[in-house]
């Protein structure tokens, strides 16, 4: 670089370390105005801006996919029960996103469902078994696909811890607790109703039964269709095999129990959850006595023996 000449001085400037940073300066100067006027600024047309982020795709549950390929035919899409398979069917199925329907029916018993067919609980035989076609982890998550459905929410809640005492009987007809007291929440004593004003629990006439069964199930369930109406059109009471029983020498009045607020379950376990009822209590002289130590219950002899 040669020496500078300034317009109407003689004096030459050379070029030196000072004079180059205020050069430079210009220059930044000069490139970072016609930036901002190349660019407008974000929010003015023709703003270069980020692209906007979409909302957060939710996970798909690992039940969905299975429940769409065998399920979503009849129970819709959504589980509302208007798939285009159940316009055909005589008894509808029921729609998943009731949560006072399914809330109260256990994975265990859907599980039976799903793996058996509905036959299997006592319910229409026009669902079949998916046992062959699906595995057991697929079973299970389709049962949690369909909780998820339920409205309200459906809530877990701990497995009860009981035991049966003796394998739980056949009965005449395949009467599931789990749909009536469970699922549809029926009182004990809607059917029991002897419990609270006499000594034994009593059980329901057929007539009972047919003021919902007249209607309900009438058509396409064996055990209603056949069974039920079968014993009520040649008027015989249904021979309902017995489950609990004490010993003929010991009085238990079931009406004092019921009177004071003793829960049926207290005694009889979770019926609310058994397809089939089984005796959970030992029932014996030691288990009553302890029973009645520990809710200060009457502990003299002639109370049970007389």
């Amino acid at each position: 670089m040669g020496t500078m000449h300034l317009p109407g001085r003689r004096r030459s400037i050379r070029p030196g370390p000072r004079n180059a940073a205020v050069a430079a300066a210009v220059l930044l100067a000069v490139a970072v105005t016609a930036a901002v006027s190349f660019w407008p600024a974000a929010g003015q047309p023709g703003s270069a801006q980020a692209p906007p982020r979409g909302p957060a795709t939710a996970p798909v549950h690992p039940g969905k996919r299975a429940y769409d390929r065998h399920c979503a035919t009849c129970h819709g899409p959504a589980g509302g029960a208007d798939g285009p398979g159940a316009a055909g069917l005589q008894i509808k199925p029921p729609p998943f996103t009731d949560g006072r329907i399914m809330n109260g029916l256990t994975d265990e018993f859907l599980y039976t469902i799903v793996r058996d067919g509905a036959g299997a609980v006592g319910l229409s035989p026009q669902m079949p078994a998916f046992g062959r076609l699906l595995t057991d982890r697929e079973i299970r998550d389709v049962i949690g696909y369909v909780r998820s459905l339920a409205t309200p929410a459906y809530v877990p809640r701990p497995a009860p811890g009981v035991q049966a005492v003796a394998p739980p009987p056949v009965q005449p007809i395949e009467f599931s607790h789990a749909v009536h007291a469970g699922s549809f929440g029926i009182a004990c004593e809607y059917c029991h109703a002897d419990a609270r004003r006499g000594p034994y629990a009593g059980l329901p006439s057929v007539s009972r039964c047919m003021g919902c069964h007249k209607i309900v199930a009438a058509q396409g369930n064996p055990e209603i269709e056949q069974k039920l109406h079968r014993y009520w059109n040649e008027r015989r009471s249904i021979p309902w095999v017995r489950v609990h029983k004490v010993p003929g020498f010991v009085h238990f009045p079931h009406k004092r129990h019921v009177q004071v607020g003793l829960a049926c379950q207290t005694c009889h376990g979770p019926v609310e959850t058994m397809q089939r009822v089984a005796q959970v209590a030992p029932l014996t002289m030691g288990w009553c006595v302890s029973c009645h130590a520990e809710r200060r219950g009457p502990l003299d002899c002639v109370v049970c023996h007389h």
